[in-house]
């Protein structure tokens, strides 16, 4: 190792005054929120006698942006791309029997970082056996050796005035955008910089309010286990927020997402739900272009019945369950428990046994919620809301 650069991979380092964190998941959605640099992640696992006789497998799923792994103080891989499924050779001779320590150096160069994909990804992989990896890791915030995580496509300007400047002088119809998955960490700011976008479009091209359309964040990442904190739940938020302007329309893409990709590959439904808005918002024909979006909460005993706008022909369970999946509730303790869901009519009504006096209700509030089946009898899914205006993990986070 050069130096006191990888001193943390040595595997008599008291890992136990770490903090603990939940693997997989992206950091920001753990507490980490805005942060681009190195965190270093460990965890240990058992081995039998019989288990050191062989070679192994190390599986890792994906990591954001790259890594470097070893076990009990033997480098075993590193990679580097935020796509990419991890999975490390172990030699027989760098086990042990008992404690075996892996450590990961992960090294995120912007937007979300961490140990992140599916549980099912990460295990250690034995001959006749897996032992899963996923769960409680301790994790310390390390030193980056890079002097910038800024690109050239992320200086402030840079894009505009190359790609959307030059093309102000002739006429357009609309705009379509679909961006945000950069954006996460800093999600509540995007409540600001988006309108200032679209405006500001408007304004250069001198042409009025011109339709824009945009597509919501799509489902991402390992499927939520638990009710959670979610700066692409904020992000996502941001964006119906921006609905407020004038001749905009939002294509929801909660259910076509993957846990694996963050370019869902079904662009044609992404296509068709953009195509709706432009028929409604541009050519103004009566076409419902909307799944289901959050309009308000009436409390009644510890029961909260949700009521929507773009219902369409009326509310439609996408069955798979036989309930409506995607819903948590809390009291006033603010903490959130999966709920049951029930469609009464043209509402939902939600509650939990352990929720006696709800005060909050949110739907497919995640990175990626696991199989939303709340649509419109058109076909499309309802908008991801919250009820609640607590703030968020990423409130205080501004570019940098």
């Amino acid at each position: 190792m050069d130096g006191a650069k990888y001193l943390w991979s040595d595997p008599d380092t008291n890992y136990t005054a770490w903090k603990e964190m939940d693997i997989p998941q992206l950091w920001e959605s753990a507490g980490l929120a805005g942060l681009d640099g190195v965190v270093w992640f460990a965890h240990e696992f058992q081995l039998d006698p019989q288990d050191v006789l062989n070679d192994l497998e190390i599986h890792l799923g994906q990591i954001d942006d790259n890594d470097i792994a070893w076990i009990n103080g033997f480098k075993i891989g590193e990679t580097q791309g935020y796509n990419l499924h991890r999975a490390y050779h172990v030699a027989k001779d760098q086990l042990k029997t008992g404690r075996n320590i892996v450590v990961v150096r992960v090294e995120d160069t912007g937007g979300g970082g961490g140990i992140y994909g599916e549980a099912a990804d990460m295990y250690v992989k034995l001959s006749e056996k897996k032992i899963a990896l996923s769960g409680s890791w301790r994790f310390r915030i390390g030193k980056g050796d890079f002097s910038s995580t800024v690109g050239p496509n992320s200086m402030p300007s840079l894009l505009y005035n190359a790609m959307i400047h030059p093309l102000i002088p002739y006429g357009i119809k609309g705009a379509i955008w679909y961006q945000g998955e950069s954006n996460t960490s800093r999600a509540y700011q995007y409540r600001t910089t988006f309108p200032l976008l679209i405006n500001n479009w408007r304004e250069d091209w001198g042409l009025g309010a011109f339709p824009f359309f945009f597509v919501q964040l799509a489902n991402f990442m390992a499927p939520s286990v638990q009710p959670e904190q979610s700066a692409w739940a904020e992000l996502r938020e941001a964006q119906s927020l921006t609905l407020s302007l004038p001749n905009t329309g939002m294509a929801t893409a909660i259910d076509i997402g993957e846990a694996n990709d963050i370019h869902p590959r079904n662009k044609q439904e992404v296509g068709r739900r953009l195509a709706l808005n432009a028929i409604r918002v541009a050519y103004h024909q009566d076409v419902v272009a909307s799944g289901p979006s959050y309009n308000a909460m009436q409390i009644e005993g510890n029961r909260a019945m949700i009521s929507f706008d773009h219902i369409g022909s009326g509310l439609y369970l996408k069955d798979k369950y036989g309930y409506v999946n995607g819903f948590a509730i809390a009291g006033r303790d603010k903490v959130f428990r999966w709920a049951r869901a029930q469609i009464m009519g043209d509402q939902v009504m939600v509650w939990s046994d352990m929720v006696a006096e709800p005060v909050a209700v949110r739907y497919a509030w995640g990175n990626n919620p696991d199989d939303v089946n709340l649509y419109n009898l058109e076909g499309l899914p309802a908008v991801p809301f919250r009820t609640d205006n607590w703030p968020g993990i990423t409130v205080n986070e501004r570019y940098r």
